[in-house]
């Protein structure tokens, strides 16, 4: 039975606006906001993944908490199988005792790092399982892995709980983030969202004896077909309103998923000329800390949660 004490997060959920949408819904009695989730576990994975940033993974990898739903929607969504479930699976509904096992159980083989991925609509989830986990006496670095449509009240809730956040930066042009992802003002707030990212880590990556993350931040950006003006734009932004020295990884992995087979530009995948304009952009601002892909990754970022491993199949492609 949850404490008094754990149970306080959940209150917010009576009356949801934890993320932009602030759909105002009482999410102990319906499922009706924007993320149509309720206040309950909704987790599709609990898995070790080795395929984030080197420092992110290490040798080891990092155990992975992947929420379902999203409350960005976006129509290409390269996990669509769990986020966007229009009626939760009561098989993602997992109690907060079995969770503290599955991921103790993934710290006691020696892996130090857990990641939240898609958290921004289960704040007060994640939480409580930092609580709970912390009550068995474990401190492994927690990551906050968001598309970073993030409220900047939520984020300053975080603070001291989180130790690495690795925002998506995905638009600064307002109309692609309309249509592609149905918020015209996701420029607006990832940027402040990810500026208070900032001001919580500065720009320094801080690294253990292993080489891996300690604290900090890590910005993703995935390029998009067609879409290179966008990208040019969002480093742009970071180099100089955020910092030419906060790491980067820039993605190359976007492939076409049946939903935008007929979409008129997400069609296909990423021309390699495309995405050696936007490298040669980041080098010209000076944004020389991150990783970059080779162009084949497409083939290896593919995961399948109808699986009980997701990324069996995973290959890492990045490079520093």
């Amino acid at each position: 039975m949850l404490s008094d004490e754990l149970l306080k997060p959940f209150e917010e959920l009576k009356d949801c606006a934890i993320c932009p949408r602030e759909c105002h819904v009482n999410r102990w009695e319906s499922t009706k906001g924007i993320c149509r989730s309720d206040n309950s576990f909704n987790i599709a994975s609990i898995c070790i993944h080795k395929g984030e940033e080197p420092v992110i993974s290490g040798p080891l990898g990092i155990c992975n908490i992947f929420f379902t739903n999203c409350n960005l929607q976006c129509i290409y969504c390269q996990n669509h199988q769990i986020s966007d479930v229009a009626i939760p699976r009561a098989s993602f509904s997992i109690k907060l005792d079995k969770i503290v096992d599955e991921v103790t159980a993934i710290l006691d083989r020696g892996i130090n790092m857990v990641g939240f991925v898609s958290p921004s609509h289960f704040v007060p989830q994640v939480k409580i399982i930092i609580q709970a986990i912390r009550n068995k006496g474990y401190n492994p670095i927690w990551v906050y892995n968001t598309n970073s449509y993030d409220k900047v009240e939520t984020l300053k809730s975080l603070e001291g709980s989180i130790d690495v956040y690795l925002p998506d930066f995905k638009y600064m042009d307002p109309l692609l983030s309309r249509s592609l992802s149905k918020a015209g003002d996701y420029p607006d707030v990832a940027a402040a969202a990810i500026r208070e990212m900032y001001r919580q880590k500065g720009p320094v990556i801080h690294l253990s004896d292993g080489n891996t993350a300690e604290s900090g931040i890590i910005i993703r950006h995935l390029v998009l077909p067609g879409q290179v003006q966008n990208s040019i734009r969002v480093l742009r932004y970071i180099a100089e309103e955020i910092s030419p020295k906060i790491h980067i990884s820039l993605m190359s992995q976007y492939y076409p998923t049946a939903k935008v087979m007929d979409h008129s530009f997400l069609y296909r995948e990423l021309y390699k000329k495309e995405y050696q304009k936007v490298l040669d952009e980041m080098e010209k601002l000076g944004l020389e800390y991150g990783w970059v892909q080779s162009i084949e990754s497409t083939a290896n970022y593919r995961p399948d949660f109808d699986r009980e491993h997701p990324f069996d199949q995973f290959n890492d492609n990045s490079s520093a």
